[in-house]
């Protein structure tokens, strides 16, 4: 069920081998820069710990240059650059991206070709570099009061947010490209930061959540995901402070995005409570006409795994709380009801785009996967028991 149909309702030759191998693992930057000749054209890995040199060329009269360099297993960020003159590209595994600019204003007049995600990047650069000369044209607008001018860039860098949020990050959190939108900013400061605002932590923890499944294991993924958790961290600190009543202190944080919702009985479970257990996280419908019989799925695997450690927590997105709680009075596992259904901040942490959908969490309350990389549900559940 769509969510938004329910709105609102051995043998190689081993040399052979290496050399394949080998070329599996490289990808391919190249192009020309026009008006640029004896220009010092730099690749830079971004990495998390700031830019760093790949490769360089001095470039001749036509301007043509060709990087090539080991490919990981998750998006990668680079940019090529001459003095202060940045195109940003991202790349995911072997690709070939073509890049075609001219001086001096390279960092705008440039084409990408071969990568669907640089050229959602080139996207997103241009319109973050109109962004900030709006920003700036208000600041220095003398016509202006601090506070109007402060009032206007704050609704400019809003409808900037919801525009990237809709047609971007949203549509596919896993993209690097969305990734890529996080991090932007206006000088020194993050358009999206989840150290200030309670909806940025939400968009980071989406796009988290997405590389966490798809990406496990990546220094990209686990920053992102670290970033999401601190920021929901010092949020429940700081309403901890103003509310007096809780300490601040023990405030904790864990792998996954919790969830704390009521079960049938009216008691508050949480997701991160269940540590130590293998976790089913599910995403359900009862009204679904499917529902008996993914019901009955659920229930299989229950009775056979629960005895070693498994646990169903499934949150129900029905709207008729009445009729969920008739359909779950029977089931022996974790039953909670979200009353937002299909405008849950929860679907948008996890990024369901429909539902049912599912995912595994180990006993150390990290996310493993997410049902559209299971093949088989039995076997990824004893593997991880």
């Amino acid at each position: 069920m769509d969510i938004r149909k329910l709105l609102p309702v051995a043998a190689l030759v081993a040399s052979t081998f290496a050399f394949t191998a080998c070329q599996e693992k490289k990808f391919h930057v190249e192009g020309s820069i026009a008006n640029a000749k004896d220009s010092t054209l730099y690749l830079e890995n971004m990495s998390l710990q700031g830019p760093v040199t790949v490769d360089s060329v001095k470039l001749g009269d036509d301007g043509a240059f060709s990087f090539s360099s080991k490919s990981s297993g998750a998006p990668e960020f680079y940019r090529l650059r001459i003095a202060g003159q940045i195109i940003n590209i991202s790349i995911d595994s072997t690709e070939t991206v073509t890049v075609k600019a001219q001086m001096p204003n390279m960092a705008r007049d440039y084409e990408v070709s071969g990568s669907e995600e640089c050229k959602k990047i080139r996207t997103l650069s241009l319109r973050q570099i109109d962004l900030q000369n709006k920003a700036i044209a208000i600041d220095g607008n003398t016509g202006l009061g601090a506070q109007a001018a402060a009032d206007s860039i704050s609704k400019l860098i809003n409808a900037y947010k919801e525009e990237v949020k809709s047609e971007f990050i949203f549509k596919n959190p896993k993209g690097a490209s969305s990734y890529f939108a996080l991090f932007q900013a206006i000088g020194p400061y993050l358009i999206f930061n989840p150290r200030t605002s309670k909806d940025d932590i939400k968009v980071f923890a989406a796009v988290a959540t997405s590389w966490d499944t798809f990406y496990p294991g990546s220094e990209r993924g686990e920053n992102l995901h670290n970033i999401a958790i601190e920021g929901m961290k010092t949020e429940r600190i700081v309403k901890a402070e103003q509310q007096a009543s809780i300490d601040a202190s023990k405030v904790s944080t864990s792998g996954i995005i919790d969830i704390k919702l009521s079960d049938n009985k009216g008691v508050e479970r949480s997701l991160t409570q269940l540590k130590g257990k293998v976790v089913l996280l599910d995403f359900h419908v009862f009204a679904m006409e499917d529902s008996p019989k993914r019901i009955l799925m659920l229930r299989e695997l229950y009775n056979k795994y629960h005895a070693q450690g498994l646990e169903i927590y499934q949150v129900s997105l029905d709207t008729d709380e009445h009729f969920w709680k008739q359909q779950t009075s029977a089931l022996p596992w974790i039953s909670v009801h979200d009353p937002a259904s299909v405008n849950s901040n929860n679907l948008v942490l996890y990024n369901v785009q429909a539902v049912p959908d599912f995912f595994l969490i180990d006993k150390t309350n990290t996310l493993v996967n997410r049902a559209a990389q299971i093949k088989d549900l039995d076997v990824a559940i004893a593997g991880l028991l």
